[in-house]
């Protein structure tokens, strides 16, 4: 039987602290060997584009895959899909699109848990989307935080996320009119946008900032200037393989010779502790975040776990 999960079973069952405990899981299979990763696939259908990507965490005991299709005038739509390791048999199909902005969050978490400072309280927002509430939730499991700003290109929701986030987390958030000012003595940033070009500015970070930049998975939409990249002692993907094929703002900086890929560490790695997140109070470090499959195995396989557990779902006779 193949257990069948909709978007309100992942909402009744998830969490961002159960995401953010998975995630960092599941890293530390993979610097034992046991779990693996490959990258991000996409097709052009003229009228959209199907993606998808694959990875096995074997200490879980399960394999799979995400596929997700995006069309000009049309929603995503989101599938992950769970084969039990040791047979190969397909055991979970899940609708994935609440199950995903939860684990992008989360990614950006674990990283924030080993790369942040520990006495960071300050944090600065940009983007307002939807993504944004996971990204600013999971950096709030992980630190203390007393205050945030948030910016965005659209002040009316920038202003109706600084409200929601303030009562969901009850600290306080303020909406400001410039990225300049969303930054400004920011402890922690974090980037989520679709922009093309970059939103961010190296100049305008202070020493001992962390940044988490989780909005662009594409070769052509870079949030960061080269100098914010330049700037920052270490940095860190979630793998390294994808990032080549797609985060433009490593690739830029590469290609300009301001960054080597030998650089660039993987989040496992520092979850594991192989590498560290940081090396001094003022350090600048980054997290670009792609959004890899093995972090959605791994949320996928903990939700079937409790799914199951809690008789939740629908059992597919196929």
């Amino acid at each position: 039987m193949v257990l069948f999960l909709k978007e309100n079973d992942v909402e009744e069952l998830f969490s961002m602290d159960i995401a953010i405990n998975v995630l960092e899981k599941s890293f530390r299979h993979q610097a034992l060997g046991k779990a693996s990763n490959s990258p991000r696939r996409r097709i052009p259908l003229g009228h959209g584009m199907f993606h998808f990507m694959a990875a096995a965490d074997i200490n879980l005991g399960v394999l799979g895959m995400k596929s997700y299709s995006t069309f000009k005038d049309g929603k995503a739509r989101f599938y992950v899909y769970l084969n039990d390791s040791a047979t190969g048999d397909l055991i979970a199909v899940i609708e994935a699109d609440r199950m995903g902005q939860i684990r992008t969050g989360a990614a950006s978490g674990v990283a924030t848990r080993y790369m942040a400072r520990d006495d960071s309280k300050d944090v600065g927002i940009i983007g307002s989307g939807y993504q944004a509430e996971t990204q600013h939730e999971a950096i709030c499991r992980v630190r203390e935080i007393e205050i945030a700003r948030v910016y965005s290109r659209t002040p009316s929701r920038c202003q109706d996320f600084a409200k929601r986030m303030a009562s969901k987390l009850d600290i306080n958030v303020i909406p400001v009119d410039s990225a300049e000012k969303c930054v400004e003595n920011a402890d922690i940033v974090s980037v989520i946008t679709s922009s093309s070009s970059p939103v961010l500015k190296g100049e305008w970070m202070i020493d001992g900032t962390h940044i988490n930049a989780a909005g662009g998975n594409h070769w052509l939409r870079r949030e960061l200037d080269g100098n914010t990249v330049t700037r920052a002692n270490v940095v860190v993907t979630d793998d390294v393989e994808q990032a080549r094929i797609e985060c433009a703002e490593l690739i830029h900086s590469v290609e300009r010779g301001t960054l080597t890929w030998h650089r660039v560490r993987e989040l496992w790695e520092v979850a594991s502790g192989a590498v560290l997140g940081r090396t001094g109070s003022r350090d600048i470090t980054l997290f670009e975040s792609q959004g890899i499959a093995l972090e959605d195995i791994a949320a996928g396989f903990e939700l079937y776990t409790m799914a199951k557990d809690l008789g939740v779902g629908t059992e597919l006779n196929i």
